[in-house]
């Protein structure tokens, strides 16, 4: 059974663990180094960025985490996960650390503000079926190598649209709140990426 680790610092843990559940996974939440050590994949939900970010450097796990990450570790981020997923933040405060496992550019708060989440139907571009997204508080990827993967795009308030769901390699990054819907496509590719590596 694939043990997957779910960050427990901060942010939507619970629902992640029981989507993780839900498609067979082993789940244990992650706030030691002895337990980030010992998974198989991870889930960074979503949450506040920057206290997590603070957070990950409390708890001395942040240095591992990249180390894992660079090592092929597979990863999901979604929504604050994304952010940190990333190689470069805008709208981040001073001195916010990201662990660039995906060569992307992610704008935090993109979509506005708490008043502004919304639900929204996407195209999983893998299999162009819909999808449908919880987005609170949400990024949007600015920029991105041409090794990422778009696995979905939105369109923001300006009228242009964004990707809102990308894979780099072992990482999947969400811009959404895949954890709350009924829809478990995104974790069961985190799980298909674990057999990938094996």
């Amino acid at each position: 059974m694939t043990h997957v680790g779910v960050l427990a610092l901060q942010g939507d843990v619970r629902e992640h663990q029981v989507m993780l559940e839900s498609v067979g996974a082993r789940v244990t939440r992650v706030r030691r180094l002895s337990e980030l050590e010992d998974v198989d994949a991870l889930v960074i939900p979503g949450g506040e960025s920057t206290t997590i970010d603070k957070l990950l450097r409390a708890f001395d796990l942040r240095d591992t985490l990249v180390e894992r990450l660079h090592a092929g570790l597979p990863v999901l981020g979604s929504c604050a996960g994304m952010i940190l997923l990333s190689t470069e933040v805008i709208g981040g405060i001073e001195g916010q650390q990201t662990l660039g496992a995906i060569p992307m550019t992610v704008r935090r708060n993109a979509f506005g503000r708490q008043v502004d989440s919304a639900e929204v139907e996407l195209v999983w571009e893998p299999d162009g079926s819909g999808m449908h997204a919880t987005f609170i508080r949400a990024p949007w990827v600015e920029a991105h190598s041409a090794s990422v993967e778009v696995l979905a795009t939105a369109e923001g308030p300006d009228g242009s649209r964004h990707p809102v769901a990308v894979r780099h390699g072992r990482a999947i990054a969400t811009a959404f709140h895949p954890e709350i819907s009924s829809d478990a496509r995104v974790h069961s590719l985190l799980l298909q990426l674990v057999d990938e590596a094996r």
